[in-house]
């Protein structure tokens, strides 16, 4: 395996001829450094959500802290795709998601289920929802709402709701409530940055100061997305990492495998799995199918199928933290070596779970992404004009079940 190793990041790939992919690597970190920055691209993940956040830092720990108002130690997040995946994703890496619940569903028994997981004395609520009209967030607040003034036993429970929503009320049904006061406290979910790339928005920076995270260690959090979205938007890929994991997906594709398995190892990666699906899936559309699991459990039903000399289709990459024991190093030795025996095979090895790390792991996933689509398109004469936004950061096939679950609404 050829190995690129960065300040935090290890990346090993079973590959090492890039050349043949240098012009389209070249075209796809231009076309994306020129796109970043301007309106309408999808684009403000890059360069400007950071140095935004850097700013109003102090605002979201102060918000954060009149949120706890020294008595509410619990945090229950609404929210659906990018707004709940993203956040619980970093939460849970860091070891902070004991006092922090997420809920996505619609159905009543899962409601009951979460609001009877909760201590509703200690609890505050967290909505997130850009439009401020998502169907199973909007949902989950009328019911939440309900719950709770029969808890209080009053109409007016505007302090156990925050808000995180755009701007503009003429966009946002939520943010015409947080202007008629049914919200006291209220952020952002900001311009032309698309849920599964928003990470660093004001919903997880606030959920990170509500769990007690230093307000040093975010701010240090933020000058490392910075630095590292510097670092992968460098058109060099023998230093590039996330351009090279590209490659190497854009190579396993041209092979005939279609089926990306990203296999973590950790519990603390069981909100990752979800964010990655949703960040690979909604950006590379039926290109590449991405799975995701959490080892070493899912060794024991999927390796029966992924080792399978039937298996042509599969290509893998493995992710998790330095081991620091025998008998870890030992499974994922041994794991790594059968899978790489018979198919495609990434490694990447994270020096540890600090925020500055995780921060370039983010970038690190964010941008192969972009990358891999880009390149993908290339290849097939698949170009995008300057006026209109990548396809990677848009999603219009997620309105088609929306359309028809409005309909169904209207009956």
């Amino acid at each position: 395996m050829v190995e690129t190793m960065t300040q935090n990041i290890s990346l090993k790939l079973n590959m090492s001829d890039f050349s043949r992919y240098e012009e389209y690597a070249q075209n796809a970190v231009k076309t994306i450094s020129e796109r970043a920055g301007k309106q309408g691209q999808f684009l403000n993940w890059i360069g400007v959500l950071p140095q935004n956040q850097l700013k109003e830092i102090d605002n979201l720990f102060d918000m954060a802290e009149k949120a706890k108002a020294g008595k509410y130690t619990d945090l229950a997040v609404l929210g659906i795709g990018g707004s709940r995946h993203t956040t619980e994703s970093l939460i849970r890496m860091i070891g902070k998601e004991a006092n922090i619940h997420f809920y996505s569903s619609v159905d009543s028994e899962s409601f009951r289920r979460f609001i009877n997981s909760l201590d509703l004395s200690k609890t505050q609520f967290l909505v997130v929802s850009k439009s401020g009209g998502t169907i199973e967030t909007t949902v989950a607040y009328e019911n939440a709402k309900k719950v709770m003034q029969e808890f209080l036993e009053k109409d007016d429970v505007s302090e156990r709701f925050i808000a995180m929503t755009d701007v503009s009320a003429e966009k946002s049904n939520l943010r015409k409530m947080v202007n008629s006061g049914e919200f006291k406290l209220s952020g952002a979910v900001h311009d032309d940055v698309g849920g599964r790339f928003s990470i660093f928005d004001d919903a997880t920076i606030f959920t990170l100061a509500f769990a007690g995270v230093q307000k040093e260690d975010v701010i240090k959090m933020l000058n490392s997305s910075i630095n590292s979205q510097k670092e992968f938007l460098n058109s060099d890929f023998s230093q590039n990492i996330a351009l090279q994991q590209a490659i190497f997906n854009v190579q396993s594709k041209l092979n005939g495998n279609q089926k990306h398995f990203v296999e973590y190892f950790g519990d603390a990666f069981y909100g990752t799995t979800l964010w990655e699906k949703q960040l690979k899936n909604e950006s590379l559309k039926a290109r590449i199918s991405t799975d995701t699991n959490v080892g070493p459990g899912y060794l024991h039903y999927n390796a029966e199928a992924d080792l399978d000399s039937n298996n042509k289709d599969s290509f893998f990459t493995f992710v998790y933290v330095t081991p620091e024991d025998k008998v870890t190093k030992a499974v994922l030795t041994g794991v790594i070596s059968a899978y790489s025996n018979m198919h495609p095979v990434s490694v990447i090895e994270l020096k540890d779970l600090s925020l500055q790390t995780l921060a370039q792991f983010i970038e690190f996933k964010h941008f192969e992404t972009l990358y891999t689509g880009n390149i993908l398109r290339q290849i097939e004469g698949d170009f995008t004009e300057n006026s209109s936004a990548l396809p990677e950061v848009l999603q219009p096939n997620v309105e088609i079940y929306k359309k028809e679950v409005r309909k169904a609404m209207a009956q």
